[in-house]
Parts: C-alpha cells; sequence; structure tokens
C-alpha cells in the first residue's frame, strides 16, 4: 500500500478530515492510500465520532507490541492457491465495513468469520478458537446475529451442539427484516397522525413519515423479490 503504515501524522490528517466533515474517500485522497485503510482505521478508533489521533496511535503501539504471531485457520487460508495475508485483509476490510453499518465490532468479526470459512458454519467452540476471545463474546454476537436475521441456528445431532450458519439467502433474510421494521414504522407514524391531528403540523409531520418508510418497505420488498427471482435463475443455468 501507498506510504507503508499510517504514521502519527498521517492520523492527524485523518482527525482532522473527521472534523471537516469530509468523506473517507476524501480523507483517503488526501493522504493517498486505499480507502479500506481509512475505514479500518477510524472503525478501530472510536469511530467517526470519537476518533482521536494521538489515542489511535497509542492504541496501534499497544497491538503492536501485544501481536504474537498464529497460525491461520486452515479453514480458511489453508485452502490451496490462497494467500493468508490476502486473506487477513479481505477480513479486516469486511469486518470494517460492517463495524461503518453499525454492527458492534465482535458481531462483525463473527460475520466474517463465518462469510470467510468454506463450510459456511461454526460451533461456539469453533468461533471462540478461531476469534481468541471469550464465550460469552461469542453467544452475545450469535445473539445479535440470530435477531437481525443474519445467521441461522441448526442443531448437530452428531456432537449434540448447535452450528451458526451463514448462507445464500442471509442478507435476504436481513433485508426482509428490516423491511418489516420499516413497516412497523410507517403504521406506528400513521398513528401518531391520528393521535395528533391530521390537519397540524406535528400530525402532517407524522403523515410524511409514515408515506415515506411505507414507499421504502415496499421498495425493499420488491427488490427482493427481483433478486430472488434472479438468483434463482441463475443457479438454475450454472446447474
Amino acid at each position: 500500500m501507498p506510504g507503508g503504515r499510517l504514521t502519527h501524522q498521517d492520523r492527524q490528517q485523518i482527525a482532522e478530515g473527521l472534523a471537516e466533515g469530509l468523506t473517507y474517500t476524501e480523507i483517503a485522497g488526501r493522504l493517498d492510500r486505499p480507502i479500506s485503510t481509512i475505514t479500518r482505521e477510524v472503525a478501530r478508533n472510536g469511530g467517526p465520532g470519537g476518533y482521536r489521533a494521538d489515542q489511535a496511535q497509542r492504541a496501534t503501539q499497544g497491538r503492536t507490541r501485544r501481536r504474537k504471531p498464529a497460525p491461520a485457520p486452515p479453514a480458511v487460508t489453508g485452502s490451496p492457491g490462497r494467500d493468508p495475508e490476502a486473506v487477513h485483509e479481505l477480513e479486516e476490510q469486511f469486518t470494517a465495513m460492517m463495524v461503518g453499518t453499525g454492527l458492534p465490532r465482535m458481531t462483525a468479526r463473527v460475520l466474517t468469520c463465518l462469510y470467510v470459512t468454506d463450510g459456511g458454519s461454526l460451533t461456539a467452540a469453533e468461533l471462540v478458537q478461531r476469534l481468541q476471545v471469550s464465550p460469552a463474546s461469542i453467544s452475545k454476537a450469535v445473539g445479535e446475529l440470530e435477531q437481525q436475521e443474519l445467521i441461522r441456528r441448526e442443531r448437530d445431532p452428531r456432537r449434540r451442539r448447535d452450528r451458526y450458519v451463514i448462507d445464500a439467502d442471509a442478507w435476504l433474510r436481513g433485508w426482509m427484516a428490516s423491511a418489516r421494521q420499516n413497516a412497523m414504522l410507517a403504521d406506528i407514524a400513521r398513528q401518531g397522525a391520528q393521535v395528533l391531528g391530521a390537519t397540524t403540523p406535528a400530525g402532517v409531520r407524522m403523515q410524511d413519515i409514515g408515506h415515506f418508510f411505507e414507499h421504502v418497505g415496499q421498495a425493499m420488498i420488491q427488490a427482493a423479490e427481483e433478486w430472488r427471482q434472479a438468483y434463482a435463475a441463475r443457479r438454475t443455468v450454472n446447474g
């Protein structure tokens, strides 16, 4: 990558860019860095609202001192033709992207781990081993992912334990869950308009909110159905 590792001066420029309201793309251009580098740096160190150059520098130095080389999980990086460093970079970028959408970092790490695993499923114990975190952290993360319908749980009868599964429908389920939430928001807003009075400024505002979320929810459902049909057709062609 251009310029090697981020310096303290780079981090100061990132902080200044965030304070100015620049986008990640604009900050990356100012530093001549990949956008993923800026996204990951900010996500690791407090997010757009909490990023501090000095704190980020100290945290990075601390991680460097603590970091110990560890063998990569064989199911991910041990497959023929895969570059372990490239896979690790992919994991970092994907995690940072998920953090940017609002997922807590541990939840994003679990989701990423499932995505880059060839089998697409892991037990809680396997996630603990791969991510080197506590079982409680994994339990909380998978609970959040299940709530958002981004993963599903399967019982492994041979090992008498649950497996957490990511599949082709994961994002579709999550998308539809968001569509249902938009429909609920639309209903609440319409009820609010009736309570506040449809002709009052507050009531009109509520009506506008209701129309917006109803429109967005319907558009999401239509887009999901179009994707489902296209995906099914593609699978049929590919055999």
